[in-house]
C-alpha cells in the first residue's frame, strides 16, 4: 500500500509541476509579447514624431523663402517656385501631421502637433518683415513645444 501512495504521490507532484511550469511559461509568454509590442509602438512613435518636427521645419524654410520671393516680385518665376516648393512641404507636413494623429491618443500631443502646423501655414501671410519674424519665430516654438510634448511618450 506504501508503495501505490508514493506513486501517487509522484504522479500528482509531476502533474502538478507541469501546471505551474505551463502557467509560468504562458504569463512570460505573454509579458515579453507585451514588451515586444511596446517597444515596437515606440519605436514607430519616435520616427513619427521625429518626420513630423523635421517636416514642419522644412515646411517653415518653405514658406519663408516663399515669403521672401513674393516681396522680390509677386509675379516672377522665383516666387511661383517657391510657393510650389511650399504647397509641396505643406503636403508633407500635412502628411506627417496625419501619422502623428494616428499614432497618437495623447490629446496634448495632438494639439502641439496642430499648433505647429497652423504656425508654420501663417509665416507666408506676413504684412512685412517684422510680421514675418514673429510668425517664423513663433512657429519654431510651436514645433518645439511638439517636440517637448512628443519625447514624454518615447521615453
Amino acid at each position: 500500500m506504501e508503495a501505490i501512495w508514493t506513486s501517487v504521490v509522484a504522479v500528482v507532484g509531476t502533474l502538478l509541476g507541469s501546471v505551474i511550469t505551463h502557467t509560468f511559461q504562458r504569463f512570460a509568454s505573454r509579458r515579453s509579447e507585451l514588451f515586444t509590442r511596446s517597444e515596437a509602438l515606440r519605436q514607430e512613435r519616435i520616427a513619427t514624431y521625429s518626420a513630423f518636427a523635421a517636416a514642419a521645419e522644412d515646411y517653415r524654410h518653405g514658406q519663408a523663402e516663399r515669403w521672401y520671393r513674393k516681396q522680390e516680385d509677386p509675379d516672377g518665376e522665383a516666387f511661383i517656385a517657391a510657393r510650389d516648393e511650399a504647397h509641396r512641404l505643406r503636403t508633407a507636413a500635412r502628411q506627417a501631421l496625419y501619422r502623428v494623429k494616428l499614432l497618437t491618443d495623447e490629446g496634448e500631443v495632438i494639439l502641439a502637433a496642430e499648433r505647429a502646423y497652423r504656425c508654420t501655414w501663417e509665416v507666408s501671410n506676413a504684412q512685412d518683415q517684422a510680421n514675418r519674424d514673429a510668425r517664423d519665430a513663433e512657429a519654431r516654438r510651436a514645433i518645439e513645444a511638439f517636440v517637448s510634448h512628443a519625447s514624454l511618450l518615447v521615453r
